[in-house]
């Protein structure tokens, strides 16, 4: 007998949804409350719940303890071979990920968020955001069963080298991350496009484009090329004079071209300095790739 579930075909909240997303994240969690879509939750307010109340997105949390054997539901065992900390049971994630399946007629993406896995990036956040559904296994306590793991055959992603307190919080990440990306979401339409670790931009300031040649050879006087992923430039507002520290003048001089070609310079500066940057972590001790 499996405890009885109040999982989709209603959202998060609970209130049925009347619409076909352009993206499904189902997320398959021992905590579900934290994918309220409620304020002050992450998911209800901001873009995410724009791109929720939008219909472009839709998140539905699945408790993983609705699919455990009764009488106590347990989601969880001590580790074979001895050590710290509970390994989550194969069982009942198998038998919420076969649910979560059948909810949708349309193809998934089934992601498990754990620190072996690739790091993620914009390309990958992409590829992930131009998928109908996404499936995303949370780990908690000392990691996941192997095997149930190795069932699903997920896409393994990291957020980077670093520790968090369950698979909750990387996996609300992902779910902004992937909202942001679908089409009417943001207030700009170029806002995305004009994001840190996308290409160049491709309009000046005043929205018309730049030649790929022009834009090039600007590139070109900073060794960058046209195909790079570019960390963004810094960014003034008013006042012009703050504490003794002023705006850039090209960014007051009303010459596009001159923004632009500033702008690019300041984003091929940051670009190889996190390169730099990146390169000396993947250099430090015991990090040796040979």
């Amino acid at each position: 007998m499996i405890r009885p579930t109040a999982a989709s075909p209603r959202r998060g909240d609970g209130r049925r949804r009347t619409y076909t997303p352009l993206v499904r994240v189902d997320v398959l969690t021992t905590f579900p409350e934290m994918f309220s879509l409620d304020a002050p939750g992450v998911l209800g307010v901001s873009i995410p719940k724009r791109a929720i109340e939008s219909g472009a997105i839709d998140v539905v949390a699945t408790n993983i303890r609705d699919f455990a054997d009764p009488p106590h539901f347990k989601t969880d065992d001590r580790p074979f071979g001895g050590g710290p900390g509970m390994v989550m049971l194969c069982e009942p994630i198998w038998r919420a990920s076969k649910h979560v399946e059948g909810l949708d007629d349309r193809p998934i993406t089934p992601l498990f968020l754990a620190p072996h896995g690739e790091t993620l990036t914009q390309e990958i956040v992409e590829d992930l955001a131009a998928a109908p559904r996404l499936m995303i296994l949370c780990g908690h306590y000392e990691g996941v069963d192997e095997r149930v793991v190795e069932k699903l055959s997920p896409r393994v992603l990291s957020l980077g080298d670093y520790v968090l307190s369950s698979g909750e919080l990387a996996a609300l990440t992902l779910i902004d991350a992937v909202a942001r990306l679908q089409p009417g979401v943001l207030g700009h339409g170029d806002s995305s496009t004009q994001d840190s670790f996308g290409p160049p931009p491709a309009t000046n300031p005043n929205g018309e484009p730049v030649p790929p040649k022009k834009l090039a050879k600007w590139l070109g006087e900073h060794g960058l090329g046209p195909d790079e992923r570019l960390v963004d430039c810094p960014h003034y507002t008013r006042p012009r004079l703050w504490e003794g520290l002023e705006v850039p003048s090209e960014l007051l001089s009303g010459d596009h071209d001159a923004v632009l070609r500033w702008r690019l310079g300041r984003m091929a500066d940051r670009t190889k300095a996190k390169r730099s940057e990146d390169g000396r972590s993947r250099l430090a001790p015991g990090n040796d790739p040979s």
